[in-house]
């Protein structure tokens, strides 16, 4: 046989010491009986002592006699307090049969320690152990899962039968020691002596274990000599096959066993329809439920647990509701299994009021089914209901396991409810819940949502072992956040030890995308060429978004191409177009989409509309918004309706876009007008910004950005009385503006630099750098670009709204890369005036292109001039 003989990893060292009984105090009767008495709960009154010593004349004048009738009379504390008593004037002709009876009825009341105490007096009483003896003791130390001292057991036996194997093989595959089960069963079968044989006890053992192991080749191998040996007709070791061949994975030896069988029991059915939904045959498992009942088998709560899941799996919700009333109707419905199964069913087709029905209607909820409840109010979007069902959940007393905790954890980081998710993480830290990587990875998306990056960093480095999700949580957390760059760090860091799966890579690229960190992206699509991933799923889109937003369109049009191209895709690329105002092309594109045969959703009309507004294509951009219900049955939504207040706007027509708010048939947003607010900036127009700020204040005081565009329209109108009242009030808020911050790819690697920050080792040659064209374009008549730096109210515009960081990342790669070689900067914020007008004169003084990505628009600088027409920068 090819299964190992070696032994189980246990040692049968002579010199091996009983671990149960060595963790009792001393082996002393004085101190065994104050241990018996505090497990035990019993106190050594004076009556009782006066019965122990009653009763020891008994025991002395005929021990074997007495210990027997106690017990028969399953008095185990007594016989064990007399025997503790005698200490060492035990009564040295105690007979096995005796031990016997002692051993079983620790073994019965699961008596772990008083089991350990008989056994030392086993052990210093009887130099072998009998097949009888051994046998108990091996039966009893099985029962209390004490293993190191049931191999102990086995190896001192002088002769072992059939039932010897069995029980400590039983042992071993019932607690886990899957091989070492194995093992134990290939030394019966070559140590074990012409007399033993596996029987119907031994194969389910074994049995169990291949499955529990995966390991189809063994299990083949038992399955010949289940042959072998004759138990191919018994109907528990067929059922054992069954159950292996499913658990391995191999379902159609799993059905020829099946059909084979002879005569079937429901544990056979079950196993069968278990094992196609387990390996996600669902529909083969319903025509298998289906055939059980035409066979006139009735089915058990167990099979209609599987059912009931297998409807959820396979998304019949038809199905779902005639199983619902077929448990109905053979009254499964009262079994908490069956109805926690219903309630995760309904929940599932989004049935969330039969899922309360049902709900409702188990008398004694469990944790189980109060998280059911929650994690189906979470799945279909009722993120408060869930957090409310687990406050009726505390009230009821119901302890919730880490399933419960993980559910309400992302209930409350949708809702935003940090206080209480605060407490949550505490009651976990306190039950020990947070153990489970399921907290532990949710604390972490928890914390990242409600803005406590650093909070969800620690709770990361506390996780001693972590997973693929562990590390995907806190690189999408930092994404997020706005750490795209210290994102890309844990990436590197993950990869020595894990390979990432599809959401990590999904996470890392929108990274890489975010700061323009190209080589970053190529790596991981040549990693995901490698892989074979290029087509699974969100990825090739994913890619497709990493080249347009890090600017490289050659690239991008190259990934469309090999990739299925779907509305998505064609969004990606008419964005991209969008936002560097490439109206006539992004038209181009739209009409290449149609001609595919792809029909344009919302996000194609929003991206056709900012085309036209950064284009200055009014005209075309109110046919497109007015097509999309006439051409296209697309009902226009909040964000179309702010792109063309943006496109009317932009171009000038502010009365226009106005009255165009206030004919709106529906109640326009703050986002609306943030757009005419952003319009009034580029034109000037106070009086009309000031109405749409005093709008957007009044729905949402919160958001930095408004407050940005409003100081930005007060300093461009000479304002600065209004504008030192509104840094007041946001100071007085607590709004802060997040520091200028650009990045650069410089040879493969990404180099961030703050506004302000002078710590980069090379900020020296910087400077120096820096400094050089300042001079040259004061002598070329262009002003001073530095006094942006000395000027007070210069330099608080440029804390607001530019940061001057692009100035610095420019440098950097002008120093690091060769004469010619294009840059590619992303920044934060926006650009401003004086940084643009800098961009140009270095993009023609050094003869290079220059790229700079701000919040808003693409800059490519050449030759002087720049892609956006000297339209896409705040001004000063």
């Amino acid at each position: 046989m090819a299964v190992s003989t070696k032994a189980p990893r246990v040692s049968l060292s002579s010199e091996h010491s009983n671990p149960q009984f060595s963790r009792l105090p001393n082996s002393t009767s004085q101190n065994f009986v104050h241990v018996i008495s505090r497990n035990n709960q019993f106190s050594l009154k004076k009556s009782h002592h006066n019965s122990l010593l009653n009763s020891s004349s008994s025991f002395t004048a005929d021990p074997n006699s007495y210990l027997t009738q106690l017990c028969t009379q399953n008095e185990l504390n007594q016989a064990v307090n007399i025997l503790s008593s005698a200490g060492k004037e035990l009564p040295t002709d105690i007979e096995e049969e005796t031990f016997v009876s002692l051993v079983r009825l620790c073994e019965y009341k699961r008596a772990s320690n008083e089991g350990s105490f008989i056994y030392s007096l086993v052990s210093n009483s009887i130099t072998h152990l009998s097949l009888r003896l051994g046998n108990s003791l091996l039966s009893m130390f099985v029962r209390l899962r004490n293993l190191g001292d049931a191999w102990y057991v086995f190896g001192k036996m002088e002769e072992r039968d059939l039932f010897s194997w069995n029980v400590l093989i039983g042992g071993y595959a019932k607690n886990g020691f899957l091989e070492e089960a194995i093992e134990l069963y290939g030394r019966m079968l070559w140590l074990g002596g012409a007399g033993v044989r596996p029987d119907v006890y031994t194969f389910p053992c074994v049995l169990r274990a291949c499955g529990g192991l995966g390991n189809w080749e063994w299990g083949r191998e038992i399955h010949g000599h289940v042959l072998r040996f004759g138990f191919e007709a018994d109907i528990d070791v067929v059922n054992s096959l069954i159950t292996m061949y499913v658990k391995c994975g191999d379902l159609w030896n799993a059905r020829m066993v099946f059909d084979k069988m002879d005569r079937r029991d429901r544990i056979s059915w079950n196993a069968m329809i278990a094992g196609y939904f387990e390996n996600g045959e669902c529909l083969e498992g319903l025509r298998l439920f289906f055939f059980m009942r035409e066979c006139c088998f009735h089915p058990d709560l167990m099979t209609m647990t599987s059912v009931i899941s297998a409807c959820e799996v396979f998304g019949d919700e038809k199905l779902g509701k005639a199983v619902h009333g077929y448990v109905a109707k053979m009254e499964f419905g009262d079994d908490d299994s069956v109805g926690n199964a219903l309630i995760q069913m309904h929940s599932s087709f989004g049935r969330l009021s039969e899922a309360e029905k049902v709900f409702a209607g188990i008398e004694c909820k469990d944790v189980v089914s109060w998280t059911s409840m929650i994690t189906g109010y979470n799945n279909n979007g009722f993120a408060s209901k869930a957090v409310e069902t687990y406050k009726l959940m505390e009230l009821e007393g119901v302890a919730p396991d880490e399933i419960t905790i993980a559910g309400v954890l992302s209930a409350c980081a949708s809702l935003g409810f940090l206080d209480m998710g605060i407490k949550l993480h505490e009651l976990a830290k306190k039950t020990g819940l947070i153990g489970y990587h399921m907290v532990a990875n949710v604390l972490i998306d928890f914390y990242a949502k409600c803005k406590c990056v650093d909070k969800a960093l620690e709770v990361f480095h506390q996780i001693p072992d972590k997973n693929v999700v562990s590390w995907t949580s806190i690189i999408l957390g930092l994404r997020i956040n706005n750490r795209s760059f210290e994102a890309l760090i844990y990436f590197r860091q993950m990869k020595i030890s894990l390979e990432p799966n599809e959401v990590t890579l999904l996470s890392v690229l929108a990274a890489c995308a975010r700061i323009g960190a190209l080589m970053c992206g190529k790596e991981i699509h040549a990693h995901v060429l490698r892989s074979g991933l290029a087509s699974e799923g969100f990825l090739p889109n994913a890619l497709l978004d990493m080249y347009v937003r890090c600017g490289r369109m050659v690239p991008a049009r190259n990934q469309f191409k090999t990739q299925k191209q779907d509305v998505a895709s064609w969004n990606i690329l008419l964005t991209g177009h969008a936002e560097r105002g490439q109206g006539a092309l992004s038209i181009e594109l739209f009409q290449e989409m149609i001609k595919s045969g792809v029909r344009p959703d919302e996000i194609t009309f929003i991206a056709l509309l900012c085309a036209c507004s950064r284009s200055g294509m009014v005209r075309e951009g109110m046919q497109y918004f007015h097509s999309m219900e006439i051409q296209y049955p697309i009902t226009p939504n909040m964000k179309h309706y702010a792109c063309v207040v943006d496109l009317l706007g932009r171009a000038g027509k502010l009365e226009n876009a106005y009255e165009f708010i206030e004919k709106m048939p529906m109640t326009p947003d703050q986002a609306i007008w943030g757009a005419l607010l952003n319009a009034c900036r580029i034109h000037r127009r106070v009086d009309l910004g000031e109405i749409a700020a005093k709008q957007i204040f009044g729905m949402d005081n919160r958001s930095v950005g408004y407050y940005i565009l409003l100081c930005d329209l007060y300093s461009d109108s000479g304002k600065w009385d209004e504008v030192a009242k509104l840094r007041k009030a946001m100071r007085e808020m607590g709004l802060t503006v997040d520091p200028g911050c650009s990045w650069v790819e410089v040879k493969g690697k990404v180099h961030a630099f703050l506004s302000g920050d002078r710590t980069h080792p090379e900020m020296r040659e910087i400077e120096g750098v820096l400094q050089g064209f300042y001079e040259k374009m004061k002598a070329a008549g262009h002003g001073d670009p530095e006094a942006s730096f000395a000027n007070e109210v210069e330099a608080s515009k440029a804390d607001v709204f530019c940061g001057h960081s692009e100035r610095l990342a420019v440098a950097y790669g002008l120093i690091n890369t060769s004469p010619g070689m294009p840059i590619w900067v992303t920044k934060n914020l926006y650009m401003c005036e004086s940084c643009h007008i800098m961009m140009k004169f270095i993009s023609k003084a050094v003869r290079r292109e220059i790229s700079v990505r701000d919040t808003e628009v693409f800059h490519h600088f050449k030759d002087g001039s720049c892609s956006c027409g000297d339209e896409g920068y705040r001004g000063n």
